[in-house]
């Protein structure tokens, strides 16, 4: 997967809204006003951070220990770096959705509702 395409899949992605908090490389993809992506444009190769389950996260650093790494400036036990230009898009488009997922989960029932209420139109 390119960068173009890896930005334009996580802003397609529900709810999601890019920001660019930290620097101009470093864009921030949020939902429910919660961080699930972060891209780091000038890496290389570039790189995601992704939220994901504590033991899937060993799992896969184990089974790609060059292209998923702890997550660079984040909480190691629960954020991976994804160097996405070498897997196969189908796993990286999973770990993407997998992220999203565990922070709408973390969010709270109102927030959760307004979030399907924005969906919903």
């Amino acid at each position: 997967m390119e960068l173009d395409e890896m930005r334009e899949h996580l802003l397609a992605m529900s709810g999601a809204a890019e920001s660019t908090p930290f620097d101009e490389v470093s864009p921030v993809y949020k939902v429910g006003g919660k961080i699930f992506a972060i891209l780091s444009i000038d890496a290389l190769p570039p790189f995601v951070n992704l939220k994901c389950d504590p033991d899937r996260a060993i799992e896969l650093r184990e089974e790609h220990p060059e292209d998923i790494l702890p997550g660079y400036h984040m909480n190691k036990q629960h954020w991976n770096s994804v160097q996405f230009s070498e897997l196969p898009p189908a796993l990286v488009k999973e770990l993407c959705q997998h992220s999203w997922d565990l922070i709408v989960a973390s969010l709270t029932k109102k927030a959760r509702a307004e979030l399907e209420a924005e969906l919903a139109g």
